[in-house]
Order: C-alpha cells, then structure tokens, then sequence
C-alpha cells in the first residue's frame, strides 16, 4: 500500500535545481505547511542518489532531544565535527529560529568547504534584519504556501474513491494544511486548525511583540479575516475596534499588523497605478494563508463566497511565482495586477458570477480601461457561459482554472 503522503514536486525541484550550489537555501512559510516533510523528502532523495546517512545534518529544533543545540556555540561545534573535508556534507536546520544568533551560525559554516546547507524557519522576520544582513547576495528564499487545489486534487484521485473537483473544491475551502488530508471530520479539522492558530498567536506574535492585551489582538486578526478582498487602512480599522469599545493607538494597529504579516497566517497587497505603471502608498488588501482559519476565527460570520474565492486567487497566483497587486485605473479596481518573473504584466477580475448583464459590464468595466496587450482574465465559478471571450478579455472556470496550472 502506498504512504498516504503528498510529494510537493514543485518544491523539491526547486531544491533538487540548487542542489551543490554555494548558496545557501531559505525555506520559509507559515506554521504546518509543510516545510518538515519537504525536507524529509529531500533527504529521501539525497540518500536515493548516493549520499551517505554520515554526510547529512539534519536537526529539527522543535524536537525535544534537540533542545541542547539551541546553544549556538554547541550548534557550531557539533556541526563542524561533523564535516567531511573531502566530500560535501548536506547541513539541514529545521525551525532554525529557535536557536539565538542563528544567522551567526550559519554565515560561519557558510565560509567552510564542502557545505551545502538548508534552512527553515516559520515566521517572515527571520528573514529580516541580521539574517539579510549577515547573508545578502548569500541565499535565496523558497516560500512555501499550503496545498495548492490542484495538489488536493491530485492526491485525492490517487489515494480516495472521491473524484468529483466540485465536492473537493467545497472540501478543499475547509483547510489546505496538508495534515489535514489525514483527518476525518469537520470536528478534528476545527481542532487541528485551532492548535495552528494558537501556536501561531501566542508564540509568533504575542511572545515576539510582547502584547500585553491578547483579546485586542485576537479582536484586530478577526477584523483583518473579515474585511479580506476589502480596502484597508490604519484607521478605519481603528475606528472599526473603537466602535466596539476596544481602545487602541494607530502605532499599536500598525505594530499588530506587521506581526500577524509575519507570522504568515495573513498577506497584504498593495495597490498598484495601473496607468502610471507606480506602487500607491495608501490603501492595501490582506488575504488569509488558509480559508479554514478564516472560517476557525469567523465562526457566526456570514460567508462572502465572492471574496472567498478571490483570496483562493490571490494564493494561487503567489504559487504561480507572480508579485501581486491591487491593481487602480482611474477610479477603477482591477482585482489583481501580476507582475510575473520575466516582468509582464497579466490582468484578473474575479466575480462569483457574471451571467447578468450588469453584473458583467461592471466586472469587464476596469479591464477594458487598459490600454495595454497584456493578458486580462475574467475568473468566476460559472457553470453556464464558464468560458467566453469578450474582446480579449478571457472568461475561465476557476475550479479549471486552478486545475491548469
């Protein structure tokens, strides 16, 4: 019988493509998303192609029987009298940011010979300061989301009796943590959910900004998960708290906002001046990293189908390798403006449905304002009329849509 496990085969190519490259490779994303096993996998590999068990290092700091090596001193040390002068020694570090003064650690074995190292981590500020200091033009980042729809997809048709993509897409828009594949009911999916929320909360952004009032910043991430695919400013969700009696200062809103960015749980975008081809710098979109903890902190919330499916966009199209903007034209919004690596440009307008009339003028209104031959795609959940073309701007399926990838 084969291991219910899923291969993120994107991810491990990207490993596999800078494997023996003197850089060094950053793993990061948000808590349970699957950054262990990927690393397990790539072991796997390793030890499939003829690297020796002795030349692997491979500690994941969560693990009690590591805790000793959260010294950084004792880190070096036992990862030195490790090495192999003459053969390359694969340094794996999983959770690295529990060890203090780790981007010392690892600019140190850095400058030896023969290292190829790997490391994780699950929280964005990791990457920030000393580390992108101690390590510029040094490493390059692999960041990591939950299951795509079409790994979901994927892994039900290989290891389930289910194969209808509609039945799955309702399942998937339960969780995309990829344990969750295990679980068997709404109950344990609920609780699995909450332990991440919890973990994420107390350890990635109460510890790390020392809040005093955690309800105030529980309150703030539950008006952030409500107001998804909405724009977004300092005040308005000020005003929003100070309308149900929580007090709060603007630096604090500010200072709170960057935290949960960090822990990844949520993203913002930015808007973008279509015509003057310039970033705006008021107003922004945040989108949560799973729809199952929006659903986890919004539970008497009403469901907004229409920005649902727009923040499944917004991951995907961060999947895809795209940078991601709200896009303005005149007094327009265009959902989503990509910039996409060999930097053109492709337009997406999403809508839960278009088949009346208006509704369809309104949605095609923004992307015909453009005056540019860069791709425009029009995404709803449609079944009749699901693909169309009007005048260059295309009509797709988004179950077919994320299935295409």
């Amino acid at each position: 019988m084969k291991e219910k496990i899923i291969v993120r085969d994107k991810y491990l190519s990207f490993l596999k493509s800078y494997k023996d490259h003197a850089i060094i490779k950053v793993i990061s994303g948000v808590r349970r998303s699957g950054k262990s096993v990927l690393l397990d996998t790539f072991k796997s590999y390793l030890l499939e192609n003829g690297v020796g068990e002795e030349r692997i290092i491979f500690i994941n700091f969560e693990a009690f029987e590591n805790k000793g090596l959260t010294d950084p001193e004792v880190l070096h040390e036992y990862i030195v009298s490790k090495l192999d002068a003459k053969a390359i020694t694969y340094i794996i570090l999983d959770e690295v940011q529990i060890v203090e003064d780790f981007e010392k650690v690892i600019n140190s074995l850095y400058l030896k010979e023969n290292v190829d190292i790997y490391i994780t981590g699950s929280n964005a500020y990791f990457l920030s300061g000393e580390l992108a200091t101690f390590l510029t033009g040094r490493y390059i980042e692999l960041h990591i989301l939950p299951l795509s729809f079409k790994e979901f997809y994927d892994w039900h048709l290989e290891f389930t009796d289910e194969k209808d993509k509609n039945i799955l897409f309702e399942r998937y828009l339960k969780t995309s943590f990829p344990y969750a594949l295990s679980l068997e009911s709404d109950e344990q999916i609920l609780a699995y959910l909450q332990g991440i929320y919890s973990t994420v909360v107390l350890n990635d952004i109460v510890k790390r900004l020392n809040v005093q009032n955690v309800r105030t910043l529980e309150r703030l991430i539950e008006t952030l998960f409500s107001q998804i695919g909405s724009l977004v400013s300092v005040n308005k969700i000020k005003n929003t708290l100070k309308s149900e009696v929580v007090t709060i200062s603007n630096n604090t809103v500010d200072k709170y906002i960057q935290g949960i960015l960090d822990s990844l749980i949520m993203y913002s975008c930015k808007r973008y001046n279509i015509h003057g081809r310039e970033l705006l710098q008021t107003g922004e979109k945040y989108y949560g990293v799973d729809i199952g903890l929006r659903n986890l902190v919004l539970r008497d919330h009403l469901e907004d189908y229409g920005h649902i499916i727009e923040n499944i966009v917004y991951l995907e199209l961060l999947r895809r390798g795209n940078k991601v903007y709200v896009g303005q034209v005149g007094n327009l919004e265009v959902d989503f403006v990509c910039v996409k690596p060999d930097r053109t440009l492709v337009y997406y307008q999403v809508s839960l449905t278009t088949l009346d009339e208006s509704t369809l003028e309104r949605e095609l209104r923004p992307l015909n304002q453009i005056n540019d031959s860069y791709k425009k795609y029009l995404i709803t959940l449609d079944v009749y009329n699901k693909e169309a073309n009007y005048e260059g701007i295309e009509k797709v399926h988004l179950i077919d849509w994320l299935l295409n990838e």
